[in-house]
């Protein structure tokens, strides 16, 4: 009765032990090298050992052991046997007990089917066999074996109790793995595949992308990537339903895949835009009919909702000329379908490297320009404004310059249209109002006031809050007139929407602030929009002025401009007045105000005074001869 408490002691024991060690790991090996070693001293083995079985390699592996420390003579078991062995195995298990206590039935049934059990008998002197099963692997088990050298007596029934104990235990880390793996596996759909499609996600296409342009680079051939987007996908979402929609893309990528080789690689990153990756290609030309097939089979007669679509495809080829990693040639692949589209789309494009590098030296361009703006690179250069009849200085411009490091002072034409179109001139144009407004202030204080003029490019006029920004700027700088802040809008961003504009211009006049309509002439004007739009001036655009002396076309341009001025009570300056002879004509014409390097070239804002003063006395000089000249020769009456 001792021996037999002591033994539950024991038992219960190595139970605790296992099942602890069970609820902390999740590693089936760990889980095991501890099992057997609970095992082997509450059942008094010699050895307890755990084996892989390697139903593929037909082999049984050693991956634990444990030994009985009182058994100083027996030696370790570890290695690799093989799986298959009859003969004298199968004699020798049928003339020993077999001693398989538990879980028989859960056997992987090659083990009974070929005798590798007699194997196991007979070449490890395996009194009794105890198994548990773990189908972690797809080609084996994992296998628990319990050998004493010397016959033991049939376990008792608390032997087996301790022994079915400890196999539910197994058995619940079993579960308990499996489940782990199942979640695994889980995270892997999601972190790897399109949950609608079932297709490789982004995160899939770039590592399988990246092993391809390294086995291409070793083999010496070539690799394609195709972006493929479906052709008014939007609008049959928009008419059919979601669901329709939804049932549609599967249907593509069924479509897709049929069309695929084996080895290649095919994507949906989003909405409905699949990549594909063709492999071991001997050329681009090769795999022209490929593409062209693909569209094809998107374009076969109705899907079963009964629509008919059709898909823009771009294509980019690895290796290239220049250097590329695998964003940039799904970039490639992208910018090549935005040009199929463009095109017509149901087609596919290849793509241009000379176009990819052009776009990505506007893209370093504005990156610099945005660099440049945190740095405080700009500088405003500042072009008066005069009445030529009574020589008045009546403003300036204000002209955006660039101090580049390097490249040194950089005129607009230089840098702005890199940001054309681009939300970077908004903050560029928001820089040069707050930066006017400042020096507008800085003058006043100097007892100067000189009005500045301020060119509105078309995207920041057209942003909602834009009379909302232009009153806080003013806001900010009390000193300054409303007045004094002119905006000058381009012609042809007036044209874009005239009523939006006309509603921007009437609110800005509200803040007190005038508008000139900027490079008139040069758009289609229209005198529908002329009376609409509330500006005060008519910037005559300077291709006009410069040849108006030679071209009599120009010359007549001119006069219908400053007519048409007139009628509508508009004030007219000119721009590009480079001589005293363009002067002289524009006031014969009627047009006294206007701007050019006769009268000054673009300064920055220190010199502005002392041009001013230097201005103001050589018209005064001017005046004072012509005063001479009229005492010395009195003009006659007939003058």
């Amino acid at each position: 009765l001792l021996l037999d408490i002591s033994a539950q002691k024991k038992h219960q024991q190595a139970i605790d032990a296992i099942a602890h060690t069970i609820a902390a790991e999740d590693n089936v090996e760990r889980i095991l090298a501890t099992t057997c070693h609970h095992l082997g001293e509450a059942l008094a083995a010699d050895r307890a050992l755990v084996y892989d079985i390697d139903f593929k390699g037909e082999q049984i592996i050693g991956l634990h052991e444990w030994l009985n420390p009182n058994q100083p003579s027996i030696r370790s078991s570890i290695g690799r046997y093989p799986l298959k062995v009859f003969g004298n195995g199968v004699t020798y298990m049928r003339q020993q007990r077999t001693g398989l206590l538990s879980h028989v039935d859960a056997l992987h049934p090659a083990l009974l089917e070929d005798g590798s059990a007699a194997l196991l008998h007979h070449q490890m002197s395996i009194g009794t066999l105890f198994w548990y099963p773990f189908s972690l692997r797809c080609d084996g088990y994992h296998l628990l074996v319990l050998n004493w050298l010397d016959r033991q007596p049939d376990p008792d029934e608390q032997q087996r109790g301790f022994i079915a104990s400890a196999a539910r235990l197994t058995e619940l880390a079993q579960n308990k793995i499996r489940l782990l793996e199942q979640h695994q596996q889980q995270l892997e759909q999601i972190a790897h595949y399109d949950p609608l499609t079932g297709l490789a996600n982004r995160v899939l296409l770039v590592d399988r992308l990246r092993q391809s342009m390294a086995q291409t680079e070793r083999r010496g051939e070539q690799i394609v990537v195709a972006c493929l987007d479906l052709d008014g996908f939007k609008s049959i979402n928009d008419t059919h339903g979601q669901e329709t929609g939804t049932q549609l893309l599967v249907s593509v990528a069924q479509r897709l895949q049929r069309v695929l080789r084996q080895g290649d690689t095919l994507a949906r990153l989003s909405g409905d835009e699949f990549v594909m990756v063709f492999n071991d290609l001997p050329s681009l030309q090769t795999c022209l009919p490929l593409l062209q097939r693909l569209l094809d089979t998107i374009a076969q007669p109705p899907y079963d909702s009964g629509l008919q679509v059709t898909a823009s495809l771009g294509a980019s080829v690895y290796p290239q000329a220049d250097p590329v990693d695998a964003d940039q040639l799904l970039r490639q692949a992208d910018q090549a379908m935005y040009q199929a589209k463009l095109a017509g789309k149901n087609r596919y494009h290849l793509f241009d490297a000379a176009y990819d590098r052009q776009l990505r030296d506007h893209h370093e361009e504005r990156e610099r320009i945005r660099q440049a703006l945190v740095n405080q690179e700009f500088v405003l250069y500042y072009q008066p404004k005069v009445d030529m009849r009574t020589g008045a200085v009546i403003g300036a411009e204000a002209l955006i310059r660039w101090q580049h490091p390097e490249r040194g002072l950089l005129a607009p034409g230089a840098f702005l249209p890199f940001i054309d179109r681009h939300p970077l001139m908004v903050e560029l144009g928001d820089w040069v109002i707050e930066t006017a407004l400042a020096q507008i202030t800085t003058w006043r204080a100097m007892g100067k006031v000189l009005p500045v003029s301020v060119n509105v490019d078309a995207l920041q006029l057209a942003q909602a809050d834009f009379i909302a920004k232009l009153g806080q700027a003013l806001a900010r700088y009390p000193q300054v007139q409303s007045s004094d802040l002119e905006l000058e809008i381009l012609e042809t961003s007036a044209l874009a929407d005239i009523a939006e504009v006309s509603d921007t211009l009437h609110a800005g006049r509200a803040l007190g602030v005038s508008f000139a309509l900027d490079d008139f002439g040069t758009g289609y004007s229209s005198l529908s929009y002329l009376k609409r739009l509330p500006v005060a001036i008519i910037k005559i655009d300077q291709s006009f002025v410069r040849d108006m002396l030679d071209d009599p076309n120009d010359l007549a341009i001119l006069e219908g401009i400053i007519s048409l001025a007139e009628a509508f009570g508009r004030k007219v300056i000119a721009e590009g007045v480079e001589t005293d002879m363009h002067s002289e004509r524009l006031l014969q014409l009627g047009c006294t105000l206007g701007q050019g390097y006769a009268i000054a070239r673009p300064m920055p804002a220190e010199h502005i005074l002392s041009w001013w003063a230097r201005y103001q006395a050589k018209r005064a000089l001017h005046r004072a001869q012509i005063a001479v000249k009229l005492c010395e020769y009195p003009p006659t009456h007939e003058q």
